[in-house]
């Protein structure tokens, strides 16, 4: 008998065939279930006692019947094998059901303001699949931190094939106001007119915050202003800019929300930002489990229904 320190390195097929042979009574039976010749299957089962070092079945010329260790053996090789094939049977329906857990992350900004509504129509469209959320800045392994789908603007990840990262969305950001700040400070009509205006920008920008913009002609301006306000995510931008702080320079995205309740408001529409696109990041492999293909084509759905709500880009 294989010894308890050995790994057994036979192959799944001879075992396969030899409980075949012991289930069904005979080799010309198991040959014919198996779609096998016999000569083929008195093979594996001669290779498959060499591997372990004993006889599994006693032969005659008119019958095989399995030896006692034979019998002990086919005992646990039909309870592996029940429980492999099960596994399989797990692993396949990955690939088509809509069910399982999806581990996620993104950003900050994408995190806080776009991503529950996605999350939440997505639970109520598919509630067999569960949702981690993973909100951060910083960039996580995905093999490491078991990862499905990472949502990362710009990545440059999969120029080495390990990674599969297909665009979801391209960004335009925007500015834009509380209805409350324009109602004391007059709007501004050109970009000049910005000068005059309390601006809040995202990210650690020192002193002089050169902001470039274009219109839907192709001009292009370049707004040089000391900001009121900083902050390091667009988050905050847009929660300073709903609290009437001033005007946000905001990805249109991220202030969907708050333009359709009203709580902003355009500010030059015409003029905007590009900022990059937006990848949907996964580990490279034969073909994504349902579960992620699934909430990816969600996100750019949603996405695409957000950026015709906030309006069309320059």
């Amino acid at each position: 008998m294989v010894a308890g320190s050995e790994t057994f390195r036979g192959a799944l097929s001879d075992v396969r065939a030899f409980c075949a042979v012991v289930d069904h009574g005979t080799v010309t039976q198991a040959a014919e279930v198996l779609g096998e010749t016999k000569g083929s299957i008195s093979r594996r089962i001669s290779r498959l006692e060499r591997e372990l070092g004993v006889t599994l079945l006693a032969r005659t010329p008119r019958a095989v019947s399995p030896t006692v260790e034979g019998l002990a053996f086919h005992a646990k090789a039909q309870e592996s094998l029940a429980l492999l094939d099960g596994a399989l049977e797990t692993a396949r329906d990955a690939r088509t059901l809509p069910r399982g857990h999806l581990r996620v992350t993104t950003s900050i900004d994408f995190g806080i303001e776009v991503m529950p509504d996605l999350v939440a129509s997505f639970r109520t469209r598919y509630p067999q699949i569960s949702i981690d959320l993973l909100i951060t800045d910083t960039r996580l392994d995905l093999a490491a931190n078991r990862i499905d789908l990472a949502l990362r603007l710009g990545s440059g990840e999969g120029q080495d094939g390990s990674y599969r990262a297909p665009v979801l969305t391209s960004l335009m950001i925007g500015l834009y106001a509380a209805p409350a700040y324009l109602a004391a400070r007059e709007a501004p009509a050109t970009l000049d007119d910005l000068a005059r205006h309390d601006l809040i920008l995202s990210r650690e920008r020192l002193g002089a915050a050169p902001v470039r913009l274009q219109d839907g002609n192709g001009r292009e301006g370049l707004v040089t202003a000391r900001p009121a306000i900083r902050a390091t995510d667009y988050a905050t931008v847009l929660r300073l800019t709903r609290a009437g702080g001033g005007i946000g320079h905001i990805p249109s995205l991220v202030a969907a929300r708050a333009l359709k309740e009203g709580a902003l408001v355009p500010v030059l529409p015409d003029w905007a930002s590009r900022g990059g696109v937006l990848r949907a990041v996964s580990l490279a492999g034969r073909e994504l489990p349902a579960r992620v293909r699934l909430f990816r084509d969600h996100v750019r759905l949603g996405l695409a229904a957000m950026r015709e709500e906030a309006g069309p880009a320059p």
